[in-house]
């Protein structure tokens, strides 16, 4: 993205949107920030000092203003685009049989289940082709069955 001017100009009603957002304080710290950004950025503010006030980088600074002026709408600047990424391995119902697993006694010889041991248990049972045991701790951490 381009740099942009050191000011920027927002409509009335976008900087009173801003300011009871701010206000409030009930959105999510970054949508936060880059509203903190954008009015500072409308008062004259200079991209650096905007940053040291806001608590963001410069590079936070510069892409928040140039995805308004691309855009024209607050909502693209504040809010996050989603993200790519591998999708999860786990469904509803690998949740549950990883649950369950996890909740049932440890093989005969074991005092309890290891992560690898159940990683290796999903494959062996068929519930997924492959998986790590790292994996495994990162869906029982999200679960709260660890």
């Amino acid at each position: 993205m381009e740099r942009v001017s050191k000011s920027l100009e927002l409509q009335p009603a976008e900087v009173a949107q801003l300011e009871n957002m701010l206000r409030k304080g009930t959105c999510q710290v970054r949508m936060l920030k880059r509203a903190q950004v954008l009015v500072r950025l409308h008062q004259g503010i200079k991209p650096s000092d905007a940053a040291l006030q806001a608590g963001v980088s410069l590079a936070t600074v510069y892409n928040v203003a140039a995805r308004y002026q691309h855009s024209g709408k607050l909502a693209d600047a504040l809010e996050e685009k989603p993200r790519s990424g591998q999708p999860t391995k786990f469904s509803k119902a690998i949740q549950a049989q990883l649950t369950a697993l996890a909740c049932s006694e440890a093989p005969q010889g074991h005092s309890k289940w290891s992560l690898r041991m159940r990683a290796d248990k999903l494959v062996e049972l068929q519930v997924v082709e492959s998986i790590s045991h790292q994996a495994v701790s990162e869906q029982l951490k999200k679960m709260v069955v660890l």
